[in-house]
């Protein structure tokens, strides 16, 4: 069975920067055809993109969150790894990961979310 479990601080201060980690379960990272994806959700606010790193290690990003955003992979652990830079508190949100599968074209499988507030 596919599992996704995001890891993180929790709380950060402005200006720091976020590290969050997306353990996979039951599937490789490696496995091709599939995106691996992070997501957040502001309080009161929709599901966003924020970017994806694929099968093979290519990475894509949000156009309004390049410039602060950067997606890793650790295929020995299974894992992959978002890093925000210069978070402020409009970076308060649930974040979540999720695995994308190019045949079916679908989200197929979410991790819980994990929710990081950004205070001083």
């Amino acid at each position: 069975q596919v599992q996704l479990q995001e890891s993180g601080p929790g709380l950060v201060k402005p200006s720091q920067t976020l590290s969050l980690t997306c353990t996979v379960s039951g599937f490789s990272i490696a496995t091709s055809n599939y995106y691996w994806n992070w997501f957040r959700q502001p309080p009161g606010k929709g599901l966003e993109w924020m970017g994806a790193i694929t099968f093979d290690g290519r990475t894509y990003y949000r156009p309004s969150l390049k410039s602060r955003t950067s997606i890793s992979r650790d295929t020995s652990e299974n894992q992959f790894t978002l890093q925000l830079s210069s978070v402020a508190p409009e970076d308060t949100a649930v974040y979540y990961c999720a695995r994308y599968d190019m045949g079916p074209v679908t989200y197929d499988y979410w991790g819980q979310g994990t929710r990081i507030t950004v205070s001083s």
